[in-house]
């Protein structure tokens, strides 16, 4: 038998594959999507090239972020999310948010999604008003079920995350998080 590396379809255009053919994607994509978990854990390393100007980068914010959920008691993928809030920052730093939400959605809860969806818009209660923008924006939202979650997760973890003094755990500390996450059968697969 070939390895991996030299199995391939016969299409060269979608609409000519075959049922083999998919199935031999599927069979081959499942070794690649068993290592999201580390793939993401490794993508957190450029945030320590990202937004200068803080008393700590991006990548030290993440940790932080965390660090503070965990000794919180947040659940996993509370966790994670708060980890991976701020991924967006170096290929989307327009709309950061977005991406990262994007990318947990379908190992995450409704509620989990949306509060990393939204929390560049919460966390801008902070900061807006210096930029001359409205800092109770997140008000439209008002009565959305992850509303106060959200306000939490920007009150209690990430606006306080930039204390280059605070005793953050390392990133290996929340691989095993990361991996049940990531690990998860993910929510859309059942639809698909």
């Amino acid at each position: 038998m070939l390895d991996s590396a030299n199995r391939t379809v016969s299409y060269i255009r979608m609409e000519d594959g075959t049922f083999e053919d998919y199935a031999l994607l599927r069979e081959l994509a499942e070794p690649f999507r068993k290592g999201t978990a580390d793939r993401v854990l490794r993508a957190l390393e450029p945030l320590h090239n990202s937004y200068p100007g803080d008393k700590v980068d991006r990548y030290e914010h993440s940790l932080q972020t965390a660090t503070r959920a965990f000794r919180d008691g947040a659940d996993d993928e509370t966790v994670v999310a708060a980890l991976l809030h701020d991924i967006g920052d170096i290929l989307a730093p327009d709309n950061h948010a977005d991406y990262a939400a994007s990318m947990i959605k379908p190992y995450v809860s409704q509620g989990t999604y949306w509060m990393i969806l939204q929390h560049g818009v919460f966390q801008g209660y902070y900061y807006f008003h210096h930029y001359g923008k409205d800092r109770n924006e997140r008000e439209k939202f008002r009565g959305h079920p992850a509303f106060e979650r959200t306000v939490e997760f920007c009150a209690k973890w990430d606006q306080m995350a930039f204390d280059p003094n605070y005793d953050t755990m390392p990133l290996e500390a929340f691989r095993p998080a990361v991996h049940r996450i990531f690990d998860r059968e993910p929510w859309t697969a059942s639809k698909a």
